[in-house]
């Protein structure tokens, strides 16, 4: 039953990897960079507003980071996960150590990116910000963007399977 969760909830070739990531990303800008901006400056119609000025910006930076990590942590997610542990176990995990990446740049980029600015700051905050913005990440992809995601590609693959 395992391989059949892998085989249908994920991408099978490179369209279909970059429908996932495609998915994924759009999903994680459209509510993350909105609501650690809100819980920066406060949460108002005006701050939501102004942040999807930057959202192709950071858009851009959060696809060139999901690729550069993808390899780095499905090899860490195979250390820390058998073969013989569940679909899930390998899906939050590998979630996990994706996000945890991924935050740990975007939590200084995505400031500079921001604020249209390159500083100090978000570096000498990190370790105040880097915590919320973690959490924030991990719960909106764990739970929205990659479940969403592999939900588009087991009807398209139960589609697929049906002609």
């Amino acid at each position: 039953m395992i391989d059949l969760d892998f085989y249908m909830k994920l991408p099978r070739n490179g369209r279909e990897f970059s429908l996932f990531v495609f998915i994924v990303s759009l999903l994680s800008v459209n509510i993350i960079a909105p609501l650690i901006t809100c819980f920066e400056t406060g949460f108002s119609l005006e701050t939501w507003k102004n942040t999807f000025g930057i959202i192709p910006f950071m858009w851009v930076v959060v696809v060139l980071l999901v690729l550069l990590t993808n390899k780095p942590a499905s090899k860490v997610t195979s250390i820390l996960i058998s073969d013989d542990d569940s679909f899930s176990a390998h899906m939050i995990v590998n979630c996990l150590i994706n996000v945890m990446m991924m935050s740990i740049v975007l939590s200084v980029v995505g400031v500079w990116i921001g604020t249209k600015t390159i500083s100090w700051l978000p570096i000498e905050h990190f370790f105040y910000k880097w915590p919320r913005n973690f959490t924030i990440s991990f719960l909106v992809e764990a739970c929205i963007a990659q479940p969403f995601a592999r939900l588009i590609l087991l009807k398209k693959h139960q589609i697929e399977a049906q002609s």
